[in-house]
């Protein structure tokens, strides 16, 4: 790869990374695609930076802009996350996303995954007896089945929520293309920030 192309991703990188942290815009892909129309560079042609490129810039841009606020954010978030795993523990929850790899700013939501035994319906009804309303979203298609059954969104302690509901059986299926944590793994990291802080 040339110099020129080097940098060219470089660019589209620290740009896609700003949008994500200023504008909220929280789909790598987006992220990228748009930055490379806002520079003048053709999406196709090997221009783009990769996702953990991006990621590697997010986290430069919040700790050099959004430090103290990216960390009290990442901090609540995480909190609520355990809180509402608590409540939703019969349906296998799994956090993931910028609350779990500590790259979640002001726009940010909680993803968090569900493996109902039955189905996303009980899931609903059990948010709806906690007094939730939450709202339907389509499932995205992504490069790498299962898509999710459902996906609700809500807020949770002023933190948005986003659930996408599995099931059962796609717990263990197929290459996962996210990393993701159980309870105990998120108490662990609160327990980190705690003793940083």
């Amino acid at each position: 790869m040339s110099s020129a192309s080097r940098t060219t991703r470089r660019e589209i990188a620290a740009l896609a990374a700003r949008m994500m942290a200023e504008e909220g815009v929280v789909d790598y892909g987006f992220a990228k695609r748009r930055a490379a129309r806002r520079l003048g560079v053709p999406e196709k042609g090997g221009c783009l930076p990769d996702n953990a490129e991006i990621e590697a810039e997010l986290r430069a841009w919040q700790a050099l802009f959004q430090d103290d606020e990216q960390r009290q954010r990442l901090h609540a978030m995480r909190a609520a996350a355990l809180e509402l795993m608590a409540h939703l523990d019969e349906f296998d929850p799994w956090l993931t996303g910028g609350a779990l790899d500590g790259t979640a700013g002001r726009y940010s939501e909680l993803d968090i995954e569900l493996y109902p035994q039955e189905s996303a319906k009980e899931v609903e009804i059990f948010l709806l007896n906690l007094g939730l309303a939450p709202e339907h979203r389509e499932p995205r298609r992504i490069s790498n089945p299962p898509l999710p059954e459902a996906i609700l969104s809500f807020d949770w302690q002023d933190v948005p929520v986003r659930l996408s509901i599995y099931p059962a059986r796609a717990r263990n299926q197929g290459k996962r293309r996210v990393e993701r944590a159980r309870r105990a793994a998120v108490e662990a990291l609160l327990a980190q920030n705690h003793a940083a802080a």
